[in-house]
């Protein structure tokens, strides 16, 4: 593959519109939210693969690629180093209350803020805390060893196929069933895609066996968060804050249900733009993966980020 001819397509086109000025493309690079759909797939008669630009898949109609003999690759840990130091940034700002607390000097109230926390010797660091991570993935082991970095000292994951004890050890972490998971970790943080099973898995029941005064963090998908149930547990004061940096419809408008609560709500919740992984140099390392994919499909070799189960006659 000496060069490629690259069409640059905005996400909200119609499917009619992305035929019309790359129905023959051989290849479609998409971000990892932009639906890909069956219509389209089946319309692309030269359609080899579809790499996602990041680590999500779950916007590709697979089950239409399959059938099709197309290739859907992901840049899996490309991003994993930057979404692990947003995940502690999201877990110690909680700790600190960074928003409160810059609001309180910027306000002249910096001594009363200070006086609070010397008086009720309330603030946590990390280390008091036992950390639960649901799912254990590039992402979720990178986040493990920061928080061993950090002096914590329980840090218990979750995910369907339990690791070997040699690599518990090697990445200091326990092995806790989901429901155990929840009632003895101080912060869980969620490290999934978005699947059925995971689908607003953060509901009422799951936030009702987390510790009274607890905290959530997502820097994984907003749809795995029950926004309702997630609204009710600040209320309830079952969780003392949230940190998001992905909600559920995005892109995130005013009128997002997250944003118009009470200021008693609203202020436990620590956000941010979706950003965790879109550091420079997660974008190199993704984009050296899509291109040694994509130069390995054009030498007719399987790429080595498949995700999918194609219907292809393999020649290595």
């Amino acid at each position: 593959m000496n060069s490629l001819d690259l069409v640059d397509l905005k996400s909200d086109l119609p499917v009619e519109e992305y035929l019309r000025q790359a129905g023959d493309a051989d290849f479609i690079i998409v971000d990892a939210i932009t639906t890909i759909s069956d219509e389209l797939i089946r319309q692309m008669p030269n359609l080899l693969a579809i790499h996602s630009e990041g680590v999500a898949f779950n916007a590709i109609d697979l089950k239409a690629a399959d059938e099709c003999g197309v290739y859907v690759c992901n840049a899996k840990g490309m991003n994993a180093m930057a979404v692990a130091e947003q995940t502690i940034l999201l877990m110690v700002g909680m700790l600190r209350d960074v928003v409160a607390n810059d609001a309180a000097v910027r306000n002249g109230h910096q001594i009363e803020a200070k006086g609070a926390y010397i008086q009720n010797a309330s603030m946590l660091e990390l280390a008091d805390c036992s950390v639960g991570l649901i799912g254990f993935g590039d992402i979720a082991r990178k986040t493990a060893g920061l928080l061993k970095a950090y002096g914590v000292k329980n840090i218990y994951y979750y995910k369907r196929h339990r690791l070997d004890p040699e690599q518990e050890q090697q990445y200091g972490v326990q092995y806790r069933e989901l429901d155990d998971l929840l009632a003895q970790s101080r912060i869980v943080s969620l490290h999934l895609p978005v699947t059925k099973a995971t689908w607003q898995m953060a509901d009422q029941a799951f936030f009702s066996k987390m510790q009274p005064g607890s905290y959530l963090v997502n820097t994984a998908r907003g749809e795995l968060v029950d926004d309702a149930a997630l609204i009710e547990a600040l209320k309830s004061r079952r969780l003392a804050m949230a940190g998001l940096d992905t909600l559920d419809h995005e892109p995130v408008l005013k009128n997002h249900p997250l944003l118009n609560q009470s200021s008693g709500i609203t202020r436990r919740l620590l956000l941010s733009p979706h950003i965790g992984g879109i550091t420079a140099a997660s974008f190199y390392r993704g984009y050296a993966m899509i291109d040694e994919d994509l130069r390995l499909i054009a030498q007719g070799r399987k790429p080595k980020r498949v995700v999918n189960h194609p219907q292809i006659h393999e020649s290595n």
